[in-house]
């Protein structure tokens, strides 16, 4: 437009101050939509985000309550099943991102909670990771069955070696643990069934 109504094409100092202002001006509006995607997910988080925040958060609460208030280790190992379902939610989403996860909440959890808490979480997380890793590999069933079965195998393995290393391995307290450890796996398992009936049926 102003190619046409300056003799000067564009060389006088009111034709570069219009040039300028209309490109930032340009460059402004293509902003826009990318301020307003970061700003929708600030303050509607995607569920995948809310659930990894969960992960972390419950098992620095969970170390946390072991080291202040050892004597309610029964009450504390009935949560056990929530952080495998979160764990679960996380592994789906994130692959092997759960590592760095439980990497987090560990280092979390050593500032915030007895070292010894931290340590005995860190080599339970590890060998459930690792059997995790050998059903992932060997198996080909559908994923709900692989989450199933390498926690049937992790979460004894699981249980025996944190409350053994933290002195709390008794009876009541480890059939808590497997308790609910084992009823948020199986209940992940029949949402994961559920959801793949439905999308086999889209009538």
């Amino acid at each position: 437009m102003w190619e046409r109504t300056c003799s000067r094409r564009g060389r006088c100092s009111r034709c570069i101050i219009f040039v300028r202002n209309s490109a930032f001006a340009y460059a402004w509006a293509r902003s826009l939509p990318a301020f307003a995607i970061i700003a929708a997910r600030l303050h509607r988080p995607k569920p995948s985000m809310l659930f990894l925040i969960a992960y972390i958060g419950s098992v620095v609460l969970i170390n946390f309550a072991f080291s202040s208030a050892p004597h309610l280790d029964i009450i504390w190992s009935a949560w056990g099943g929530l952080v495998f379902v979160l764990r679960d939610m996380v592994q789906i989403r994130f692959g092997h991102g759960a590592i760095i996860a439980m990497l987090v909440a560990l280092v979390l959890s050593y500032v915030t909670s007895d070292p010894t808490i931290a340590l005995a979480s860190a080599t339970a997380f590890a060998v459930s990771e690792c059997i995790d890793w050998l059903v992932f590999s060997i198996t080909r069933r559908p994923l709900r069955d692989r989450l199933w079965i390498s926690s049937a195998l992790s979460i004894p393995l699981d249980t025996f070696i944190f409350f053994g290393m933290i002195d709390a391995l008794t009876a009541p307290v480890v059939l808590t643990a497997l308790a609910s450890k084992f009823a948020g796996v199986t209940l992940v398992w029949m949402i994961m069934a559920w959801r793949a009936r439905n999308n086999a049926c889209p009538g």
